[in-house]
């Protein structure tokens, strides 16, 4: 029997992105493969009639590369630190029904997949926890959360696509609070400047009901800012589309091609890498 998911409702929010990077895999499997998403889209009652349409546009597909590319560099980042740090925890802030931690699994790390109760509740369905691994139902703004994240053995954080519904100080509260709790650690996660926040709201943010962009979390040149916000947090960048490899090697060109280098260069998408001084 097929999970059923009703229209406007909380868990649609949460399949549309699901069917995102099941699109991804078909579109660009040289670059970028979840084979869960494919089975969780097959095993759920849902019409995708119109999301599928939808899916044949231009636009549309190069959001699924850049959905492609976003969780194909978090991994990459991820791994880079378990690479030092075998045992650490992974936490993946914001993750709706994404398995990011478990591709990142070197057999040893320990996952925390973190999102809102109701969220989790849907994860614990489609999603339970396997070996390693747990789901917590938190608000992130509220960091008596960090009590449940082991860090002895290191612990490194990402986020997709969730620090765009924050408001700036939201951010800067948070990220300095994880500066004084996880020393040693590192946060990874996607951002956009000013320009791209205001495109954004064209489309997808208007749905979770922001109307001004000016108090939400953008930034222009991510090294400074964040920097300046605390010594103990040393910020790198990386371009959100071509950063981690040459797209025409992968063969993505013409248009596609085109507003990868828009994205990372007029709209300053990227990756960020904030890595936490141990005093």
């Amino acid at each position: 029997m097929k999970y059923h998911i009703e229209k406007n409702s909380v868990q649609e929010t949460l399949i549309i992105p699901l069917f995102a990077r099941k699109k991804c895999s078909e579109l660009y499997p040289h670059l970028y493969q979840d084979t869960t998403a494919k089975s969780l889209v097959d095993s759920l009652d849902y019409d995708f009639t119109e999301v599928e349409k939808k899916s044949n546009s231009v636009l549309h597909r190069f959001g699924f590369l850049e959905i492609a590319m976003r969780q194909r560099n978090l991994a990459i980042e991820v791994k880079d630190y378990l690479a030092t740090h075998p045992k650490a925890s992974v936490v993946n802030l914001g993750c709706g029904l994404d398995t990011t931690g478990r591709t990142c699994d070197n057999g040893q790390c320990h996952i925390y997949n973190m999102d809102l109760p109701d969220v989790i509740a849907l994860r614990n369905e489609l999603l339970p926890a396997g070996e390693r691994e747990e789901n917590i139902g938190c608000d992130l703004k509220d960091v008596s959360w960090f009590d449940k994240i082991p860090c002895e053995n290191g612990v490194v954080f990402f986020a997709a696509g969730v620090f765009y519904y924050f408001e700036t100080t939201q951010v800067k509260t948070l990220f300095l609070a994880m500066a004084k709790k996880f020393k040693g650690g590192k946060l990874v996660f996607d951002s956009a400047n000013r320009k791209a926040l205001k495109m954004m709201l064209k489309t997808w943010i208007k749905d979770a009901g922001i109307k001004d962009v000016g108090a939400y979390f953008s930034v222009n040149d991510e090294g400074q800012e964040i920097s300046s916000w605390d010594k103990d947090l040393q910020v790198s960048t990386k371009g959100y589309m071509q950063g981690y490899c040459n797209l025409k090697e992968y063969g993505i060109k013409g248009i596609p091609l085109f507003l990868s280098k828009l994205g990372d260069g007029s709209f300053g998408m990227k990756i960020v890498c904030i890595e936490i001084k141990i005093l």
